[in-house]
C-alpha cells in the first residue's frame, strides 16, 4: 500500500493552467463503500487487489479524502450537441484527480465521475447514479476486451445518498482512466472565444505528450488534425463492425485520441437494423447506427473549423488544408471496415464482388431479424461442401432459405481462394465475439445491484473480458435477448 501512496501525481493537463479548467474540490459520498473493482485495471496500474478494499482507497475514490499528489480539476470545453453549438460545457460531474503510471510507464489520468457540482454543472447536481455508472463501467471494459480503443474503468464506489433523476436512485462514483480526456470540444471553446493562443497552447500540449511523433513534422498542427481524422475513422469503423451504437456523438463526447468516450445511452445491435436508435432522447434519429460514420465526419469538420487558425493565418488556405485532411476520413474508414468485414467473413483475399456479397447479406439479415452477433459467430462453422446448410448461422434466420441462397455465393467465394473450413473457423472465432454487453444483461446487473447484490457486475466483467472465448460455464450470456429486453429504454440520463 505504501508503495502506491505517492504514485498519483498532478496531471500534465494541469500545466496548461486556467482557463483550461477550474480547480474544484470533490463532494464526498456519505458512508462510501466499494461496489466493484476491475482486476485488469488494478494490474495495469500496478496496484494490489487488496488495496482497493482498503478504507483509504475507498475514501480517495469516493471524494472523501484527497490522495497525496491530487490536484482535482474540472475540464472546460464546448460542443455541438445534436448539431447545435453550446459555447460552454465542461466537466459537469467529473473531476480529474491526477495521473498514475502503469507498469509499462504509460501515464493514465484518474478521474472521478460523479464527484459533485462543478462550475460547469449547468443546474445539475454533479452526481452519477448507480445505474449509469454500472453501464459505463461494464461497457468500457467490454469494449477493451473487444479490442476497441476506449477509456478504462478502475472501480465503482457507492453510497446510500439519494439522487433524483426520473426517480430516486442511489449515488455512485466511477473511477475512469484515460491517457487524456481532451475532446473535440476542448478546441471549440477557445475558437469561439477568439482565444487562438489557447488553441496553440492546447495543440502544443497534445504534441508534447500524446503525439510526440508529429512534433517534427513541417506542419505539426495539420499533422495532428490528420491523425485525429484517421483514428476517428478507424474507431467508428470498429463500432460498425461490432454493431455498437454510441447514442450521443456530440463533439464534446469525441476523444481527440480516438477513444470511445462517455458511455451513456449506448447499445449493441440485437437483430440487425441499420436504423437502430439506442437513445430514447434522440427523437430525430441523428445518432442512429447507420448514421455514425457520417456523424463522425461531421464532427471532424467542427474540429477542423476550430483548428483553422493553427493551419494558416490565411483563412482560404487554412480551409483548403483542412478540407484536404478531411478527405482522408472516408478512405481510412472504408479500409478498416472492408478489411474488418472480410475478417468477419473469414476471407483472406480482397475481391471486387466483396461489397455486393456483404450488402446482400446485411439486407437479408435485416429482413429476417437476424441477431448480428450470434449470426457472425455461428457463421464460423459454415462448411463449403454443404453451402452452409448445417451452419448455426442458418438457424438465426426466420426463413433459412434466404441464408441458403446467399450461402451459395459465399461458398463459391470461399472456393475461389481455396479456403479451408477449420482454418477459417479458427480465424473467425478470434474476430467475431460470442459475448457482448447487451442492454438486458446490464439491466439485470443493475437490478441486482440496487438490492445490494453486486455479484452480477463482477460476473459480467469476467465474461466480457474474454468475449472471443467459448466459456461454457457462461453459455447463457450468449443467448438471444428475452422479450422484455425490447422494453428497456435508455436515454441521455443513462
Amino acid at each position: 500500500m505504501d508503495s502506491h501512496e505517492n504514485s498519483l501525481r498532478e496531471a500534465r493537463f494541469a500545466q496548461l493552467g486556467e482557463p483550461f479548467f477550474s480547480q474544484v474540490q470533490p463532494e464526498p459520498l456519505a458512508a462510501p463503500y466499494l461496489i466493484s473493482s476491475n482486476p485488469e485495471a488494478v494490474r495495469l496500474l500496478g496496484l494490489q487487489q487488496d488495496d482497493l478494499n482498503s478504507q483509504k482507497l475507498i475514501r480517495w475514490f469516493s471524494g472523501t479524502e484527497l490522495p497525496p499528489g491530487a490536484k482535482p480539476l474540472a475540464m472546460l470545453y464546448a460542443g455541438h450537441q445534436f448539431g447545435h453549438l453550446v459555447p460552454q460545457l465542461g466537466d459537469g460531474r467529473a473531476l480529474l484527480l491526477g495521473e498514475m503510471q502503469d507498469t509499462q510507464g504509460q501515464a493514465w489520468e484518474v478521474q472521478l465521475k460523479g464527484a459533485g457540482i462543478t462550475p460547469y454543472s449547468r443546474r445539475g447536481d454533479g452526481r452519477a447514479v448507480l445505474r449509469s455508472t454500472i453501464r459505463e463501467y461494464l461497457c468500457s471494459e467490454a469494449m477493451h476486451g473487444l479490442g476497441v480503443p476506449t477509456t478504462r474503468a478502475l472501480c465503482i464506489t457507492g453510497s446510500d445518498d439519494e439522487v433524483y433523476r426520473e426517480q430516486i436512485e442511489s449515488a455512485a462514483i466511477l473511477v475512469r482512466l484515460a491517457p487524456s480526456h481532451v475532446r473535440f470540444g476542448s478546441f471549440e471553446v477557445f475558437y469561439y472565444r477568439d482565444q487562438y493562443d489557447k488553441l496553440r497552447q492546447l495543440a502544443d500540449h497534445l504534441l508534447q505528450y500524446h503525439f510526440q511523433a508529429l512534433k517534427d513534422e513541417p506542419e505539426p498542427y495539420l499533422a495532428l488534425f490528420s491523425q485525429v481524422v484517421e483514428t476517428t475513422a478507424t474507431l467508428i469503423a470498429q463500432w460498425q463492425l461490432l454493431g455498437f451504437s454510441h447514442g450521443v456523438m456530440n463533439t464534446d463526447n469525441m476523444s481527440i485520441l480516438g477513444l470511445t468516450l462517455d458511455y451513456g445511452p449506448f447499445g449493441f445491435l440485437d437483430a440487425y437494423d441499420p436504423d437502430y436508435i439506442c437513445n430514447h432522447s434522440d427523437h430525430e434519429g441523428r445518432y442512429a447506427f447507420s448514421r455514425q460514420p457520417a456523424i463522425g465526419q461531421w464532427n471532424l469538420t467542427c474540429l477542423a473549423q476550430a483548428m483553422l487558425p493553427l493551419f494558416s493565418e490565411d483563412v482560404p488556405q487554412a480551409v483548403e488544408l483542412a478540407q484536404e485532411a478531411l478527405q482522408g476520413y472516408e478512405s481510412a474508414f472504408m479500409q478498416t471496415y472492408t478489411s474488418g468485414m472480410r475478417a468477419k467473413l473469414g476471407l483472406q483475399q480482397q475481391q471486387a464482388q466483396d461489397h455486393a456479397l456483404v450488402t446482400d447479406l446485411l439486407q437479408r439479415m435485416q429482413v429476417n431479424n437476424v441477431d448480428y452477433t450470434r449470426f457472425f459467430r455461428g457463421l464460423a462453422d459454415f462448411k463449403v461442401a454443404d453451402k452452409g446448410q448445417s451452419s448455426k448461422a442458418a438457424d438465426e434466420f426466420i426463413d433459412p432459405r434466404a441464408f441458403y441462397q446467399w450461402g451459395q455465393d459465399y461458398a463459391q467465394r470461399l472456393q475461389q481462394e481455396q479456403s479451408q473450413d477449420e482454418i477459417r473457423r479458427t480465424g473467425m472465432a478470434k474476430t467475431n465475439p460470442k459475448y457482448i454487453l447487451r442492454n438486458y444483461l446490464a439491466q439485470k446487473a443493475i437490478e441486482k445491484a440496487q438490492q445490494k447484490d453486486y455479484s452480477e457486475i463482477d460476473r459480467l466483467l469476467q465474461v466480457l473480458s474474454q468475449p472471443f472465448e467459448e466459456q461454457p460455464e457462461y453459455e447463457e450470456y450468449a443467448a438471444l435477448p428475452p422479450d422484455w429486453a425490447n422494453k428497456i429504454a435508455v436515454s441521455c440520463s443513462s
